[in-house]
């Protein structure tokens, strides 16, 4: 599952959630959940396809709160094990699938590696992110690796977003 990644250019981000391993995996993985929380503040996400298994793929969007920016994704799920694993290659996308440049930069990878683990932690659940550019090129790592601070802070206010979503389910 190597994918030709460069984990010199690796992001880790951890976060421990108050809600059983098995509901932060359904969060991850159906439909239900994961079009409540994903994403940027602010941005809604509308769901076109999600089949979360191994072998499987996401398609969506999400809208800016302003509704000025549509922004496409797509998921290759490469390994889903319950409940304790999602990996997945992330890219920006059309609606017909292609895979296109970020609307942000020229120069974003193409294709970003996730890796999201679950550890159960006496009811809690420790997220283990990492995220690496899949087959890029130097300038696309450069710009990877340039934008950390950036996507800490995105990963924080998805997490904030995943965290009041599952409080609100208790």
């Amino acid at each position: 599952m190597d994918n030709n990644l460069n984990q010199s250019f690796e992001i880790a981000f951890t976060r421990v959630f108050d809600a059983p391993r098995e509901l932060v995996f359904k969060a991850w993985t159906e439909l239900g959940h994961f079009a409540k929380w994903w994403g940027p503040k602010g941005f809604t996400l509308e769901v076109v396809k999600m089949d979360a298994r191994s072998g499987g793929e996401f398609l969506g969007f999400q809208t800016s709160p302003d509704g000025n920016l549509v922004m496409w994704r797509k998921f290759a799920y490469q390994e889903v094990v319950e409940p304790e694993k999602v990996a997945y290659i992330q890219s920006f996308s059309d609606e017909q699938r292609n895979t296109v440049r970020a609307p942000f930069s020229v120069s974003w990878p193409l294709e970003i590696m996730n890796i999201i683990t679950l550890e159960d932690d006496e009811g809690k659940t420790v997220l283990k992110l990492k995220g690496c550019p899949v087959n890029a090129s130097a300038e696309e790592q450069e710009t990877y690796n340039g934008m950390t601070p950036m996507l800490q802070q995105d990963l924080e206010d998805t997490f904030d977003k995943l965290a009041d979503y599952l409080v609100s389910l208790n």
